[in-house]
């Protein structure tokens, strides 16, 4: 398996890194994705990923709720020359996106800000690590005017409607990130899936230390977990546990095309 989401750098991590991570290679988690989620919080990441060079793998990126916490143009200009300098090991931008949940006065920051990123992975040839909440219109606005693009990535944490999949899913390059809601009791998501999403199309994620799959729900989430959401797509879509696995690290590597995930046979 692969978690595509981790945000394993973070505070809640840092009293037993070490064995979060064995706790993930045990359960069968063969890499893990790092996005970042601001500027201050970067060199962290990337210390980090550097001293689990061969298991966890990083991006950069301003994520929406961020962008009025540091100046944002100063922040995705530092950002940007981060990027270049260490271009040899960010394996995606992101994450980035647009959310207007909480606030949404500041709209039109936040797709700025979205799509000056948008505008790196073009530029470097880098997959996105894109989050949405409550603003799939403005996201399908700015991905439309990037369709001719040639552009890949995930769609993170996907939790939405039928419709709302088959338009993230007229972007043939990008996957989808399925997470520990899956599990939920209650959950329209799984419907949701076997109905719009095809297996081919799915990667697996955490996004911990937040949304702790069944039967962790409302505990710290760690990558080890991954397995149940691996679980739950068997019984969504009536195929063996191994199936999951090896079709959504199949799907990781057509995003990820400069990296190794498993072997030729």
């Amino acid at each position: 398996m692969i978690d595509t989401h981790s945000h394993i750098d973070c505070p809640e991590f840092a009293d037993d890194l070490e064995q979060v991570i064995q706790r993930a290679k045990d359960a069968g988690v063969k890499k893990i994705f790092v996005p970042g989620i601001c500027l201050k919080d970067t060199p962290h990441l990337l210390d980090v990923c550097d001293a689990h060079s061969d298991y966890l793998y990083p991006a950069i990126g301003l994520h929406p709720e961020n962008i009025m916490d540091e100046d944002y143009h100063y922040a995705l200009d530092e950002l940007e020359n981060i990027l270049t300098k260490s271009l040899s090991k960010i394996t995606a931008i992101g994450e980035i996106g647009l959310d207007f949940y909480w606030d949404d006065t500041r709209k039109k920051e936040q797709m700025e800000v979205f799509e000056r990123q948008i505008g790196w992975a073009e530029k470097y040839q880098l997959p996105l690590i894109i989050h949405v909440r409550k603003a799939h219109a403005e996201l399908m606005e700015i991905m439309e005017r990037h369709r001719d693009s040639n552009l890949s990535g995930i769609f993170h944490c996907f939790t939405g409607a039928e419709n709302q999949a088959r338009d993230l899913l007229s972007f043939p390059n990008f996957m989808i990130g399925i997470g520990g809601v899956l599990t939920f009791k209650n959950a329209k998501l799984p419907h949701v899936v076997k109905n719009a999403i095809p297996l081919s199309r799915i990667v697996l994620e955490t996004d911990s230390p937040y949304m702790a799959p069944t039967p962790n729900r409302g505990k710290r989430n760690e990558s080890a977990y991954v397995k149940f959401v691996a679980d739950k797509l068997s019984d969504v879509f009536e195929v063996d546990f191994d199936t999951i696995v090896h079709q959504t690290t199949e799907n990781v590597s057509k995003v990820f095309k400069k990296l190794t995930f498993f072997d030729k046979k």
